[in-house]
């Protein structure tokens, strides 16, 4: 296993909910904003999301069918907050022709694919690379697929978890042996270290005294 043997993830776990409480993610109203979501966040900050989500909303492209049906330049201009507009649009409308040719457009059709097939038929498509993948999975689906991200590669790395240049697969299989096999687990967990790293374990300057995660640091302090 990748993560070093003995990382306390489930007692992990534990600290941060006792620290930040349930997190109620993810922040959308349906599933298929929930899969807009996933695809609009790479690489940038949630409220640039949110003001690309609310364009579409405005715009009336708030179902699949609709969006499928808008063009590409179109569809890219409302998201242009999310950045990266071109190539999300790109990835928004494969995804949607992909929803519509082999499941009717019907996302409750989708999710009756078993999750390792739908896993890798998402993965297949433009523009959705792992770590959507999952979310997608995780939180629109309810499947148990555990998502690694940024801030997650980066609490595992200051804590002497793993070295660092560990695959995402690796991570991914990590987790999911170590935790009991429950999406909302994975949820709240997933979230969890979102907020962890935003809060505390930032880029720059890791704000540790009084971290939920504290107690498990080396007497080196965090790896920087």
């Amino acid at each position: 296993m990748p993560i070093r043997k003995g990382t306390p993830l489930v007692a992990w776990y534990a600290a941060l909910r006792a620290g930040y409480g349930a997190q109620s993610w993810w922040p959308a109203r349906t599933r298929f904003e929930v899969v807009l979501g996933a695809i609009l966040t790479q690489g940038v900050a949630w409220s640039n999301v949110e003001q690309a989500l609310r364009a579409l909303r405005r715009a009336g492209l708030w179902s699949p069918d609709a969006v499928r049906r808008a063009s590409r330049a179109r569809v890219a201009r409302l998201i242009r907050p999310a950045g990266y507009f071109n190539q999300k649009a790109l990835a928004i409308k494969g995804f949607v022709r992909f929803l519509h040719v082999r499941h009717g457009g019907r996302l409750d059709r989708m999710f009756r694919t078993p999750t390792p097939e739908l896993r890798e038929r998402l993965l297949e498509l433009r523009g959705i690379g792992p770590e959507t993948a999952d979310a997608i999975l995780l939180y629109a689906g309810g499947r148990r697929s555990f998502v690694i991200d940024a801030y997650t590669r980066r609490v595992l790395f200051r804590h002497r978890a793993i070295r660092g240049s560990e695959g995402y697969e690796e991570l991914r299989l990590g987790f999911e042996a170590a935790l009991p096999r429950r999406a909302p687990l994975y949820n709240e967990y997933h979230a969890l270290i979102v907020r962890l790293g935003k809060e505390r374990c930032r880029r720059s300057r890791p704000l540790c005294s009084g971290c939920p995660l504290e107690p498990w640091l080396s007497s080196g302090g965090p790896r920087k």
